[in-house]
């Protein structure tokens, strides 16, 4: 998890948002004024108690994380990209970090780990189909979603629980990039 130190450029992205997310994180975007302030914003993606022992990362300039504070739970969590339209803080355990990895590489999720992300600030608009969607087109079915949790890495079984509709309620639990590697279930909390 702390060995995250340099994410090509363009390539950064986390469940609902997370592909829109993760490249405004890596494109040359004015942060916030300063750490504390960073901290402040990583903290609100998370239940208090989940927040308050986590490592906080910060996106710089050209993809490299920078460790704002060293964490004791497992937990990190990022502040809310300016460049994106809305809130987007996240803080996720270590196996949703190993999915998060994985789908910035392009490759196969870790078997077997499943991962557990937080985004209780709400996320920026994403493409529901298309996990390497950046911008709104006629058939990625671009949608908003509000404060939410997130399962990733589960077995397929699990997420043939829920809705997969290409345009979900997302007022109720749905999964998100259904029939690729990338799928994860979508959990509103308000």
């Amino acid at each position: 998890m702390h060995g995250l130190h340099n994410i090509s450029r363009g390539a950064i992205l986390i469940a609902s948002s997370f592909v829109l997310l993760m490249n405004a994180y890596a494109a040359d975007t004015k942060a916030p004024a300063n750490d504390k302030q960073m901290i402040v914003s990583a903290m609100s993606a998370a239940p208090d108690k989940v927040a308050k022992g986590a490592t906080i990362m910060a996106m710089e300039a050209g993809g490299k994380m920078r460790t704002l504070r060293e964490g004791t739970n497992g937990f990190t969590c990022m502040p809310d990209n300016p460049a994106t339209p809305g809130p987007d803080p996240m803080c996720m355990d270590k196996n949703a970090m190993e999915w998060v990895h994985a789908w910035i590489a392009h490759t196969a999720p870790p078997a077997g780990k499943v991962g557990f992300m937080y985004m209780l600030s709400g996320g920026t608009d994403a493409s529901n189909t298309d996990p390497y969607a950046t911008k709104p087109e006629p058939n990625n079915h671009w949608i908003k979603t509000g404060p939410h949790v997130m399962i990733t890495g589960a077995d397929a079984s699990f997420y043939d629980n829920y809705p997969k509709s290409a345009d979900p309620d997302t007022s109720v639990p749905y999964i998100m990039f259904a029939g690729t590697p990338y799928q994860h279930l979508m959990a509103p909390v308000k």
